[in-house]
């Protein structure tokens, strides 16, 4: 099978790699992570995942589709947390000094100080935080600032919100292609195996933001403009959360298209997400300011010396990873037309930061945002059989891999 194959080629390369010293900083390329053996905390997760791929198609083929929405989304938030918990815990990715919440003390009191001297003071912060736009910290300076401070609550907000991308792209799918085949879809949202990078990286959030601003874009009804301007707020926050998340606009366009939305809720997109760079400017965040300083700090951290060509295809075989066995045999199944459109974005968006060379390495979290829309394609393998492979492929990942994130 081409994706076994592809995931075996890139992990072999990589060790001969590091193996001449050649990728110091990664320890099981083409992941940034180490090995380690499986332990019985897995089971809960196990027994979980065994459950869901018994219960969960036949719940949401028959039931209401509200009711299979929640029953999908309540698999996938006990999927991602029983991940999590079998390891180090749902907290631990934010208690790193390399993590946004490091650099929390300096916003202080004045968020809109620190946001206008974000870029001038980019290299004394924490390694995320060098690589990112500003609205990531600011977000978790909220949640502290609310009474829910520490990594804990922010760990919950990211699996919250990461999880919820599973509904937000079956409202998507329901809109463009039908119904039942948002239905199809939902068990393979659920278990996707990217869980074990939902819990807990802020790029889940980055994901759950943007496809809940593509599902409120492509809303009927008559609250469609309102709605719309909505969407454009949240697409229009992607470029400030996350610089790698400019070429995910792509899937909102092709959605747009296929769901031929009316020109005021365009307009009314347009200006949501143009009231959002307003308001960082008028705070004294220039974006185009902000990308040309990370990306003097990317030249100058160790990560640019990687190798550019072997991470060119390893970076796919870690994209197969996060999307499973399900979907690499959906990609030449018959898929509708509408998820055909959008899993096409989403690749397409992946092949145009890939061939940047700005993601070399790392990208099991940065690939998270467009392997929720990827994983739509596991849809035409249908069966458990496949959606057990999903599972086990998630398993496998959290059992034997030991990541930062």
């Amino acid at each position: 099978m081409a994706w076994a194959s592809l995931i075996v080629v890139a992990f072999t390369v990589g060790a001969v790699l590091h193996a001449r010293g050649m990728l110091p900083i990664d320890h099981l390329p083409p992941l940034h992570a180490q090995a380690r053996p499986p332990a019985l905390s897995l089971l809960p997760a196990l027994l979980l995942a065994a459950l869901a791929v018994t219960v969960l198609p036949a719940v949401v083929a028959r039931s209401r589709f509200g009711t299979a929405l929640l029953a999908a989304y309540g698999v996938a938030l006990a999927w991602t947390v029983l991940l999590a918990l079998s390891g180090d815990g749902l907290a631990q990715p934010f208690t790193s000094r390399y993590e946004y919440q490091a650099v929390l003390p300096a916003v202080g009191d004045d968020p809109l100080g620190w946001l206008a001297s974000f870029t001038e003071r980019l290299p004394g912060y924490p390694t995320h935080v060098r690589g990112h736009p500003p609205l990531a910290v600011l977000v978790l300076w909220a949640l502290a600032r609310v009474g829910l401070p520490g990594p804990l609550p922010a760990a919950v907000l990211v699996v919250v919100v990461g999880c919820s991308a599973t509904v937000a792209v079956a409202v998507t799918v329901r809109r463009l292609a039908g119904e039942e085949a948002a239905r199809q879809a939902l068990p393979y949202l659920a278990l996707t195996p990217a869980a074990v990078w939902i819990a807990t990286t802020m790029d889940a959030f980055f994901a759950g933001v943007g496809a809940w601003g593509v599902a409120l874009l492509v809303s009927g009804g008559r609250a469609r403009v309102p709605l719309g301007a909505a969407a454009g707020v949240l697409l229009g926050a992607l470029p400030y959360l996350s610089y790698g998340l400019v070429p995910y606009l792509l899937i909102p366009v092709v959605a747009a298209a296929v769901a031929r939305i009316t020109r005021a809720t365009v307009i009314a997109c347009l200006a949501g997400a143009a009231a959002v760079t307003a308001a960082f400017a008028a705070g004294g965040f220039r974006w185009p300011a902000g990308v040309l300083a990370t990306h003097a700090e990317w030249a100058a951290d160790p990560g640019a010396t990687r190798p550019y060509l072997y991470f060119l295809i390893a970076n796919l075989a870690v994209l197969a990873l996060l999307t499973g066995p399900a979907t690499a045999a959906g990609l030449v199944r018959t898929v509708p037309g509408g998820v055909r459109a959008l899993v096409a974005a989403a690749i397409v968006a992946v092949l145009a930061l890939d061939v940047s060379g700005v993601t070399r390495g790392e990208v099991e979290r940065i690939w998270v945002p467009y392997a929720v829309w990827i994983v739509l394609a596991a849809a035409a393998s249908p069966g458990r059989r496949w959606l057990a492979a999903q599972a086990l492929t998630g398993l496998l990942l959290q059992g034997l891999v030991a990541s930062p994130w």
